[in-house]
């Protein structure tokens, strides 16, 4: 069947159909026999059927001596070094399980070459490229011989160049063969590269798998042990208090000495110290072992994404709060107030959602807050330096007759640029004021993430005074009060 004259006018389909027809031409302008045309069918066809690398390289060399009856030998680079050739194949012994060196004459090249008994084609990843970035034969790239290697870090890195491809007896070779073995080399370039990276990302995701079990092992379990600490900590709290209190009433007992009351003050201000690092301590540990537990969960390497434990919770007490006392002494540092909403806890009610990523999103707000929030003068000309935190109802969200909730994070200073917002939650956007202040625009790519996971969306909208960052969730089916109004911003 010919080609019609009228190509397609889709755009998106302008550059492949381009490739098409230069693919089609060159075919013409190849005209192989019908032999080689049948050696390309067996090679494709048997590389699809054969998975392991090892059948691989033994089809590399198999179907030259099948369909030609020449002999060919497979030479790949050493992966570490990237520069020498081992020898991993050949139409004699087939596949070496223990590579020997590759011969003199063999050396790594970016053009075909001829030896005293073969013809020496390299293997690329992808075949050389002319100045348009089009497609081309090796030897009609002009200027791309001597810059094709790439020599770097073997299979996975930046080498351009995978191996050579030998083909003897070079006295059997036409230039019609020695063309061909060039189109040859070049698909098993492709195949070969394609395999090599499948490996790898096996590799990579049993290594992921292996590690959550040595996370989940030798961290999150071990984990627990701090609560033991930390109940051995209180115990010797105890203790003091105890012997605080014994030393009160030898002291009223008697005439205390000046002595006696230095070590009963002493007793009380270490009391105090020990219980404050204590509860912080505490509050940490729960903080960092809530991020752990959702972060490290095997279900999300198994599958591939982060999965979702939701349960039904209030959010202000059990997400919002919490991330609060833990981000306190750094708004205090900033001198950020924070002004709390009036309406969560009184008429707040569960929704479903994974509590550990949910403290996550707020973990992310807090922290950009205590870095990005900037003074500015208020509209009764006051200075106001301030985040502030709620919610309301949304009405026909996310489909008409249901209802959303909006969560606001609301924070004073300039706005952001119209450009800025619209891709705020992509991964590594950050703002033009966040040259000197460290980040790497990951944070709120990690909330949208979450938040979709939730079944939600979020966004960014410039208000009287400030910024507010927020995100909607769905309501779930069940009663709550209709009668929400939003906190200051």
């Amino acid at each position: 069947m010919k080609a019609q004259e009228k190509k397609s006018g889709c755009p998106d389909l302008e550059n492949i159909c381009r490739r098409v027809r230069e693919k089609s031409a060159s075919y013409d302008r190849y005209n192989f026999s019908s032999c080689y045309n049948d050696f390309l069918k067996a090679f494709f066809d048997l590389a699809q059927e054969y998975d392991s690398l090892e059948d691989f390289y033994r089809i590399c060399v198999a179907v030259p001596l099948e369909m030609t009856g020449l002999h060919s030998a497979l030479y790949l680079v050493e992966e570490k070094d990237g520069r020498l050739l081992w020898l991993v194949c050949d139409a004699e012994h087939g596949v070496y399980e223990e590579r020997p060196p590759a011969p003199e004459s063999i050396i790594l090249k970016g053009e075909p070459y001829e030896t005293d008994t073969s013809y020496v084609v390299p293997i690329y990843r992808k075949a050389p490229v002319d100045k348009n970035g089009h497609a081309g034969d090796l030897n009609d790239v002009e200027g791309n011989r001597q810059t094709s290697l790439w020599y770097g870090n073997g299979i996975g890195g930046h080498s351009r160049i995978l191996g050579m491809f030998a083909v003897s007896p070079l006295s059997r070779l036409t230039d019609t063969d020695k063309f061909f073995f060039v189109k040859y080399s070049n698909r098993i370039g492709y195949n070969l590269h394609n395999r090599l990276i499948s490996l790898q990302n096996i590799d990579h995701l049993k290594f992921i798998n292996n590690l959550v079990i040595d996370i989940e092992h030798n961290i999150i379990v071990p984990n627990m042990y701090f609560k033991h600490l930390f109940n051995q900590l209180r115990k010797k709290i105890n203790e003091l208090e105890a012997v605080e209190e014994e030393i009160r009433e030898l002291a009223a007992a008697g005439s205390p000495s000046e002595s006696c009351l230095r070590c009963q003050e002493h007793c009380a201000a270490l009391k105090k110290d020990l219980l404050h690092y204590h509860q912080e301590l505490v509050k940490h540990h729960a903080n960092i072992s809530l991020f752990l537990e959702s972060l490290f969960r095997r279900e999300h390497f198994e599958r591939g994404h982060l999965v979702l434990r939701p349960k039904r919770c209030f959010v202000e007490k059990e997400v919002i709060l919490p991330q609060l006392e833990h981000y306190a002494s750094r708004l205090r540092a900033a001198n950020i107030t924070v002004e709390r909403p009036k309406n969560m806890l009184e008429e707040e009610f569960q929704i479903y959602v994974d509590v550990g990523l949910l403290s996550q999103v707020y973990a992310n707000l807090f922290s950009n807050a205590a870095k990005y929030t900037q003074e500015i003068i208020d509209h009764q000309g006051r200075p106001r330096k301030a985040m502030a935190y709620g919610r309301e109802i949304v009405q026909d969200y996310p489909e008409p007759g249901k209802q959303g909730i909006k969560f606001n994070v609301f924070t004073t200073g300039p706005h952001l640029s119209e450009e800025e917002g619209k891709h705020l939650f992509q991964e590594g956007m950050r703002g033009k004021n966040s040259e000197n202040i460290p980040g790497s625009g990951h944070g709120l790519a990690f909330i949208r993430h979450v938040i979709e996971l939730h079944g939600g969306t979020v966004g960014y909208e410039p208000t009287s005074e400030g910024n507010n960052f927020y995100f909607i969730l769905p309501v779930p089916p069940m009663e709550y009060p209709l009668s929400l109004v939003d906190p200051v911003k």
